[in-house]
């Protein structure tokens, strides 16, 4: 075959290819487009065409548990709100204050300014002062729970309740040892709180801090219960439970409750971390959620104690002391105990033989775990019972009985 032969052919060859091609494109382009016209305008035929086909199978989804916390939880408080609410009041305690005025003093004669000094007293003037708290109704005939330091030293006390009357208050009592004071209202309709059964906390409880921080009104913050019994050194008698609950200026006094809107406890103090500006703090840091409050326990006990004697009655030992692991390095390792500091003259413990030094391990039958147990124990003792004391003088072991007596009144306040 010629080349000229050749070439012809194959352009006759390549030409039918193209029509080939040209002509499946077409009719697949022209079916295509059938199809699509009979799925949208007749769906019924495209169904029967394609004919039955399984069903997709569908992903299992686990049921949500039932006896999850979080399943259980509410989604909202307001319920507990509405019910712990009306029974938490604001406090506005006034009083006047009496402050000096001090003036400079212009002297020509140097030696005469370095004797007297510059600055002399002048007349003294009248200052009115407001501390602002929040307060807890516990009985429906005008019984308020509140901070001594909300109204210590105040003249006149005012509270505003939730329906928006206000009351003066009477003070009834007051406890400096464990920071809580006990007010009198005289008013109608009172709703008092309702506690929780029991009183405990545990920490993870959800709970709400109601009261009037900065005196803006009355204010609902949530939070848990961070950690119980904590140890501030604020008073004598202390048994917090933290939260991160938003406790500010204004909220001392007021209600910690759970979710049900039960009081657990009465809010009191919020931490301030002291910086040392060497070490790249600040003159005063506030720590972010970490509050305080005195369990309802406590709280309940010291207002039964002051609406029925006036005052808290607590059982005194006569003796100051701290943690076994205070005591003298020379005597043998105690793991528990208290150690005694000092013993008071014409106290019970002097008149029995304690010594400083000794350390304490039983108390009327009951171990002693540390200095703060111990305070525990001696102010749950009636004054006049008269109990055992067991623990070590120098490594020996002793016992003796003494009778206790009336834990003398704080001259101090709670802060």
């Amino acid at each position: 075959m010629s080349p000229a032969t050749g070439a012809h052919a194959f352009r006759i060859m390549r030409t039918a290819t193209t029509r080939l091609v040209s002509f499946v494109v077409r009719f697949a382009v022209l079916g295509l487009a059938v199809a699509f016209l009979v799925s949208v305008f007749a769906p019924g035929i495209a169904s029967r065409l394609r004919g039955p086909a399984a069903a997709p199978q569908a992903t299992p989804v686990a049921a949500p548990r039932t006896d999850s916390p979080r399943a259980s939880g509410p989604f909202s408080y307001a319920d507990a709100v509405n019910r712990a609410g009306p029974a938490v009041v604001s406090i506005y305690a006034n009083k006047i204050t009496t402050m000096r005025q001090y003036q400079y003093r212009v002297t020509p004669d140097p030696l005469t300014q370095r004797l007297f000094g510059s600055i002399v007293r002048g007349p003294s003037y009248l200052k009115p002062e407001r501390s602002l708290g929040s307060g807890v109704v516990f009985s429906a005939d005008g019984y308020v729970l509140t901070n001594n330091h909300v109204i210590h030293g105040a003249d006149d006390i005012q509270v505003l309740l939730s329906d928006g009357n206000v009351a003066r208050a009477s003070v009834i009592g007051v406890d400096a040892d464990t920071d809580l004071a006990v007010l009198r209202i005289e008013a109608a309709n009172l709703v008092p709180i309702n506690i929780a059964e029991g009183g405990t906390t545990n920490v993870g409880d959800v709970v709400l801090a109601i009261g009037n921080p900065f005196g803006i009104g009355k204010t609902v913050t949530m939070g848990i219960v961070s950690a119980t019994g904590r140890q501030l050194r604020l008073s004598a008698y202390e048994d917090f439970i933290q939260t991160d609950a938003a406790i500010n200026s204004g909220n001392s006094g007021g209600a910690l409750v759970n979710a049900a809107g039960e009081l657990v406890g009465i809010s009191t103090a919020f931490y301030r971390n002291s910086g040392d500006a060497r070490q790249g703090g600040t003159a005063t840091q506030s720590a972010e959620g970490i509050g305080f409050a005195i369990p309802v326990a406590t709280a309940k006990a010291v207002l039964d104690q002051i609406v029925r004697h006036g005052l808290v009655i607590r059982g005194w030992l006569g003796i100051d002391y701290a943690d076994a692991s205070m005591a003298n390095p020379t005597q043998p390792v105690v793991a528990r105990g208290a150690v005694v500091l000092e013993v008071h003259p014409g106290g019970p413990a002097a008149a029995a033989g304690l010594r400083a030094g000794d350390v304490l391990l039983r108390l009327d039958g009951d171990e002693i775990a540390d200095a703060t147990d111990l305070r525990m124990h001696e102010a749950a003792l009636a004054p006049g019972k008269l109990v055992r004391v067991e623990g070590l003088r120098n490594g020996t072991a002793f016992s003796l009985d003494l009778t206790m007596m009336q834990r003398p009144q704080p001259t101090t306040v709670g802060t």
